[in-house]
């Protein structure tokens, strides 16, 4: 009776045990349609079985079961399917567990209206960058990353800049993982030359990206502390190389470094970092 007790509420006795018995095989393989949906902006019943190497019967009624509950819209003109309203709703759930991205707002504004390059706020997740937030700046060129994008790492000024705080041995993780995919002639892949870039970040405090991801962007990133100055979130600025000139990499990024500290602050992190 005891044991029932402490138990913590909504864990089943198994709660240790991950093993296949414990997971529904047929949710796994829908929500493996759901994301791979997303992940393809959208396509035709063939296009997501084919992709998926699954029978179209049976991504078909999974499609039809998620359009049902409005997380998948079907186009009868184009015969396209696309993740549906109920998906965003649900995943939007997920920036309502924290106060980071309500006590980065405002600070990514005035970095915005400080530096005139759009502001970027963003996470790890699964070895990616995934993006919590942006406020655009007013020029007619800006980089855009909408909230929910997921970015390689190893080619984000944000993902460099988390990079360099990890241990050698994660760090090793994370870039294996990626397999340092090229995007651009600028693109480290070498995984010594990437090692040696964050070793630079780390000394300097902030991270650069420069045409890494795409050509004629360049980005500047920062990272955020938690309690334990552990680097939990990136803050960065994003802009066209022709206004974020190299010559002007230095005087960006001490308003970039300051507005990291004041969101580290606000989340009640510790501004000297772990390790």
């Amino acid at each position: 009776m005891e044991e029932d007790t402490k138990r913590a509420r909504g864990r089943p006795k198994a709660w240790d045990d991950k093993g296949q018995q414990n997971t529904i095989k047929s949710l796994d393989r829908a929500l493996e349609v759901l994301v791979e949906l997303g992940n393809m902006g959208g396509g035709t019943l063939s296009e997501i079985a084919g992709t998926l190497d699954q029978s179209p019967a049976t991504v078909y009624r999974v499609l039809t079961t998620f359009q049902g509950r409005g997380f998948a819209d079907f186009d009868e003109q184009s015969q396209v399917w696309n993740i549906g309203a109920a998906a965003f709703l649900t995943g939007s759930q997920f920036l309502r567990r924290t106060s980071l991205v309500e006590r980065a707002r405002p600070i990514m504004r005035e970095l915005m209206e400080a530096t005139g390059e759009t502001a970027n706020l963003g996470i790890e997740r699964d070895g990616k960058v995934l993006f919590l937030g942006q406020v655009e700046t007013h020029a007619t060129i800006r980089a855009f990353f909408p909230p929910g994008t997921a970015s390689a790492m190893h080619a984000s000024g944000i993902g460099k800049a988390l990079l360099s705080r990890m241990d050698d041995a994660r760090q090793r993780q994370v870039l294996a993982a990626s397999k340092l995919e090229q995007f651009t002639p600028h693109t480290l892949t070498d995984p010594e030359a990437m090692i040696a870039d964050l070793h630079a970040t780390k000394a300097r405090g902030y991270a650069i990206d420069g045409e890494e991801r795409n050509l004629g962007m360049r980005c500047i990133a920062a990272p955020v502390y938690n309690v334990f100055g552990e680097a939990v979130a990136g803050i960065s600025v994003s802009g066209p190389t022709s206004r974020i000139t190299e010559d002007r990499i230095a005087e960006l990024a001490e308003p970039v470094m300051a507005a990291a500290a004041r969101l580290t602050t606000a989340i009640g992190g510790n501004n000297r970092p772990a390790g």
